[in-house]
């Protein structure tokens, strides 16, 4: 099936073109089954000019530092815990981490309270293990498994929302690099190359504390926020654009204005205070994080596109900003309107946002 047709590609094949290109000019020392040297998977999540001319897109805009602590994690035997709130790139990072090292970013366990340890260890096609008993050939392997044989990254996605007596089943995967499978007297042992990247929230509900065992096994990298309101509007406008072209939106990309507009009262509301700091602000129970407001922008994008002239203008962003902003009906109505009222309705160049707004609470 062509990318074209795919709603959302794999990293490794929406940008198939940038690693291939780095493997050809990629001379440096690579750790054991790794498809691309450090250097590269670095440059590769950065971006950068390689020396024939051909731009790497940047992947992640933030410290490079991080990403270098990341990657440096990965080429040892510790296993990697991308922490932080929602929105920060957490599992933005962890695909093209896992596709450029490992060329697949597929071997996933999607962490959610319902995860089994059959997702993490294994499990059977019991249609053959009633058949024919314990075997290889019922033997259903997790990506983990599948990650330990073939000396890959597999990833685990929200760790935290595992159950915590599963969450155990990866303890003795971390420290021996073995999976036991006792059913058959037999052992899977990982294969150089082999390592887990794993992503957590630090501040959310409907999560279980990982037990201090498990947190040992980890190096921990902590994704922060933009640093500052260039850096976030730069993210959103880079994102903002990717996902309008993959939904085939046909509408203009939101004007920088607008972007700058969401971004700022995201800020404002997160740190309860006005950018100029001459004001406080009360604070909302929502993360509001930079993949909301990637949200709110493509919404405006849908509606103006859909049901407007194509140009996003206030209006067509007023909805989603409202509901992105508003979780609990009582208390974070309160502080939006107050907002509304002593911040937003006082910048002259916001007064078309302040009417679209102030029109959405009061329907």
């Amino acid at each position: 099936m062509s990318n074209a047709t795919i709603l959302r590609a794999h990293a490794e094949d929406q940008f198939e073109a940038e690693l291939f290109e780095l493997e050809q000019q990629d001379s440096r020392p690579k750790p054991p089954h790794w498809k691309l040297s450090p250097w590269a998977v670095s440059t590769y999540l950065l971006g950068g000019t390689l020396d024939n001319g051909f731009v790497i897109a940047p992947k992640y805009i933030g410290s490079a530092r991080l990403i270098e602590i990341a990657i440096a994690t990965l080429t040892t035997d510790r296993a990697l815990l991308l922490l932080g709130i929602p929105g920060t790139g957490k599992s933005w990072v962890s695909e093209h981490l896992a596709a450029a090292i490992s060329g697949t970013s597929k071997l996933l366990v999607q962490g959610t309270a319902g995860t089994s340890e059959e997702a993490i260890r294994y499990g059977w096609n019991y249609a053959s293990l009633i058949a024919k008993g314990p075997s290889n050939e019922a033997l259903v392997s997790s990506p983990i498994m599948t990650a330990m044989n073939e000396g890959k990254i597999a990833r685990v996605e929200e760790l935290t929302r595992i159950p915590a007596d599963v969450q155990d089943a990866l303890i003795t995967i971390l420290s021996e690099k073995l999976l036991p499978i006792p059913e058959l007297g037999e052992e899977v042992q990982a294969v150089k190359g082999f390592n887990i990247i794993a992503t957590a929230n630090d501040r959310d509900k409907g999560v279980n504390e990982l037990s201090s065992a498990l947190k040992r096994r980890f190096n921990t990298v902590v994704l922060p926020l933009p640093s500052s309101t260039e850096e976030e509007v730069g993210i959103v406008q880079e994102r903002v654009k990717s996902l309008g072209r993959a939904l085939e939106l046909p509408a203009e990309l939101p004007a920088l204005q607008e972007i700058r507009r969401v971004v700022t009262i995201f800020r404002e509301l997160r740190s309860g205070l006005t950018e100029d700091g001459k004001a406080k602000v009360k604070m909302p129970s929502s993360t509001l994080s930079t993949a909301e407001a990637i949200s709110v922008m493509n919404s405006g994008m849908a509606l103006a596109a859909h049901f407007g002239d194509g140009v996003v203008r206030a209006q067509d962003l007023a909805s989603s900003l409202t509901g992105a902003i508003i979780k609990d009906p009582v208390q974070d109505a309160m502080v939006w309107k107050e907002y509304l009222e002593t911040i937003v309705k006082d910048r002259d160049d916001w007064q078309d946002l302040y009417h679209a707004c102030h029109g959405v609470m009061y329907i």
